[in-house]
């Protein structure tokens, strides 16, 4: 598995954008209000993401904090490091649906309804952005450290 790259989700945000702008134009005015309970959710994936990774890096490291748990086992990080990466790409995509929001939005904060879902939206953007980097926090943790032999040559 290869790292996630930085150009496939620009990639992942910009093509839901557009095509959630689009919709928009068309069905918006048929949508009920947009809820604010996604921020608090991606907040928390994003802090359990972040906590986890910290923790990961410490044992693979073998650090003090880390010394009185058992090794980790090269599996477990495995699928830790496929959770990342799956994790900054769903939250890509879903940074992607909520800017397509925002910027179709952005025109129509004269009135209450599209002001208030362009904040949840505007909110729920930045809380999957938080996602997005605390997954590739995560993914970074889960990198094999060098081996101190092999710098030395």
């Amino acid at each position: 598995m290869k790292a996630s790259r930085p150009a496939h989700l620009l990639a992942f945000v910009l093509v839901p954008a557009i095509l959630v702008w689009v919709l928009l134009r068309v069905t918006y005015a048929s949508l009920p209000p947009l809820p604010w309970t996604a921020v608090p959710t991606l907040l928390l994936v994003g802090l359990a993401e972040m906590v986890t990774g910290l923790n990961t890096r410490a044992r693979i490291h073998h650090r003090e904090s880390a010394e009185k748990s058992k090794p980790i086992d090269p599996l477990a990080v495995a699928r830790l490091a496929a959770l990342g990466k799956a994790s900054a790409h769903a939250a890509a995509v879903l940074a992607g649906t909520f800017l397509g929001f925002v910027a179709y939005l952005g025109g129509e904060l004269d009135k209450s309804t599209p002001r208030s879902d362009f904040i949840v939206s505007a909110g729920t953007f930045l809380a999957a952005l938080a996602l997005v980097g605390a997954a590739l926090f995560l993914e970074y943790c889960c990198r094999v450290p060098k081996d101190p032999e092999d710098a030395r040559s």
